[in-house]
């Protein structure tokens, strides 16, 4: 497929779960096409104003014209709630873990007051970032996420996977173990037990390879937060577009790989 090829795909599968999301009487941009170009950013990784740059450049004919870079990332993190839309339903058994993401280099720590990222090892050297905590269904999609400094203790995220009580059993791994017990839905995993939980190593892999989610970029957490709600969208509009386009796949089967920019 081309690239063009690939937004068209993305942004019909978008609009299409966005019929009833009306646009505003002095927009320019459908929300749906909003959440498309959030979902290419996700996709593409890297720093936003590259980003536009390549998109002005040689898509912007497809948009009918996009805004000023500064008012188009305004507009991304208005709309980041609409990527609740795209989340999926939790299955009998889902899946629990966090993801460091680097946002500075160590050296840069404390020079600004407002520094969102926290200090702490990400497989064995020391960085500055967040920790992003995505809960699975059996099929590998995202059905909830949450993010923290990077030094927060994984038991943190043990609210939001406290949600879905009586619907799902949550594996995980023994970060998430606390003093004060865990949720009723929370099954901690020692290592080399529960295989099922290497589906969340698959996902994570991907993220880091296609979509380079390792290091981003910004500095607020506003614009953190509409980062990662379009990455979780992104990653499960992927998937739907990719048994969509090879329907014979078995239904676990996750690849991303061809879609990416």
């Amino acid at each position: 497929m081309t690239t063009e090829d690939i937004i068209i795909l993305i942004f019909c599968y978008v609009d299409d779960r966005m019929l009833d999301v009306q646009k505003h009487g002095n927009a320019s941009l459908y929300p749906s096409e909003l959440v498309t170009i959030g979902i290419l950013f996700a996709l593409k990784g890297g720093r936003f104003r590259a980003f536009y740059r390549w998109l002005k450049r040689d898509y912007d004919a497809l948009f009918g014209g996009l805004p000023d870079r500064t008012c188009l990332q305004r507009l991304l993190r208005h709309h980041q709630t609409c990527c609740d839309r795209f989340l999926e339903v939790p299955s009998f058994f889902t899946v629990g873990d966090s993801f460091p993401i680097e946002l500075l280099f160590p050296i840069r720590e404390g020079r600004s007051k407002k520094q969102v990222g926290k200090k702490n090892k990400d497989k064995g050297r020391w960085s500055i970032g967040i920790k992003l905590c995505w809960v699975l269904n059996n099929l590998g999609r995202v059905i909830g996420w949450q993010w923290r400094p990077m030094n927060a203790h994984d038991q943190e995220f043990n609210a939001e996977i406290e949600q879905w009580d009586e619907e799902t059993i949550t594996l995980t791994d023994l970060g998430f173990r606390s003093k004060d017990g865990v949720p009723g839905n929370i099954k901690l995993c020692e290592k080399g037990t529960w295989n099922e939980r290497m589906i969340v190593e698959t996902v994570f892999s991907m993220l880091t390879v296609v979509c380079g989610m390792k290091k981003i970029f910004h500095r607020v957490s506003e614009y953190i937060e509409a980062r990662l709600a379009y990455t979780a969208a992104m990653f499960n509009v992927l998937l739907a577009l990719y048994h969509e386009l090879h329907p014979d796949e078995p239904p676990h089967k996750m690849s991303i790989a061809e879609f990416s920019l």
